[in-house]
């Protein structure tokens, strides 16, 4: 395995609300909801077996309006389609009774949605890939992927240079370089549709000066890019509000101090005991999106680019 960073899981794997989510968000039949829905109940067992932190905190979504109601009308049926057990529309008197503090018309309740030591999941899959004998290399890019006889040569550079290695097999998973290192093979990222677009998202550390005001996650009827600007917890408690979604063409996890203003806007639509002085920056992540901003809805790709030219070469582009 092969990693340009110093250790694993700097990117994306870390920079996120650390949720485990159901799988109602997607369209049925698409990888992004099978995944989901299996990735939900196998992560809960991972969790068991292999004593990862996590909380089953499960999760309201809020509807503000009755437009809003009928987006979450369609997401309860697409829950139901993709598989999902235990989705249930709930009342404000519902609401009020899981979350007194929280103000909304209507809301789905999610009983599988959970939150997970992140750092603990990818740390124990790394111990058990290096009792099976996988060689984890830091600090160390893939400059370079050529076809060969029997398979490829993958050019890698460190401090001390570039060495050459020959696979039968490369696997391309580089999360938010996905789409560079798909080129290096050769690929016309453009003609394949697998440029990547750079969309970050950003948190505000909320602070109520009454405590805590919630018990589980609590979102919004999600938006075009994202899931909307919701309040998640931590394993310790920590409140926080994220993430928005904003376009950018370059790499880039500073956090916006301008923004506060339309984090606490969007929060207090259904948490209105907060106050501006609440929130205070606190870090960003970046999602490698397929589609960019206004376009429709890309799945996963995941493929062998055999009708490429190039078979084992097996490219994950978008995760």
């Amino acid at each position: 395995v092969i990693e340009k960073n110093h250790t694993f899981g700097r990117e994306t794997s870390s920079h996120n609300s650390e949720v485990i989510h159901a799988g109602f968000y997607y369209p049925s039949n698409t990888l992004k909801a099978k995944f989901c829905v299996e990735g939900n109940r196998l992560l809960y067992e991972i969790c068991e077996k292999y004593h990862v932190n996590y909380k089953r905190l499960t999760k309201i979504i809020v509807a503000a309006d009755a437009a809003e109601t009928r987006e979450l009308e369609k997401m309860y049926q697409l829950g139901v389609e993709n598989g999902i057990a235990g989705l249930r529309l709930i009342s404000r008197a519902d609401i009020k009774t899981l979350e007194p503090n929280v103000e909304a018309v209507a809301g789905l309740f999610s009983p599988s949605t959970g939150i997970i030591d992140s750092w603990g999941l990818m740390k124990s899959y790394r111990d058990r890939a290096c009792d099976k004998g996988v060689s984890l290399v830091f600090n160390s890019a893939v400059v370079g992927i050529e076809k060969v006889s029997g398979g490829y040569k993958v050019s890698i550079k460190d401090t001390d240079g570039i060495t050459d290695v020959t696979t039968k097999v490369v696997i391309n998973c580089a999360g938010l370089f996905c789409d560079k290192v798909a080129a290096l093979a050769g690929i016309d990222i453009n003609a394949s549709r697998y440029k990547i677009s750079y969309c970050r998202g950003s948190y505000f550390s909320l602070t109520p000066k009454g405590g805590r005001l919630v018990n589980r996650l609590v979102y919004p009827v999600p938006e075009q890019a994202g899931k909307g600007i919701h309040i998640t917890l931590n394993l310790d408690g920590q409140m926080k509000l994220g993430p928005n979604v904003k376009y950018m063409d370059t790499i880039d996890y500073s956090v916006d101090e301008n923004d506060k203003m339309k984090f606490y806007e969007a929060a207090h639509r259904y948490l209105p005991q907060i106050e501006l002085d609440d929130l205070s920056p606190d870090f960003s992540g970046v999602r490698p999106k397929l589609q960019g901003p206004g376009e429709n809805f890309r799945d996963f790709v995941i493929r062998d680019e055999a009708d490429k030219g190039i078979p084992g070469l097996i490219n994950l582009i978008g995760i």
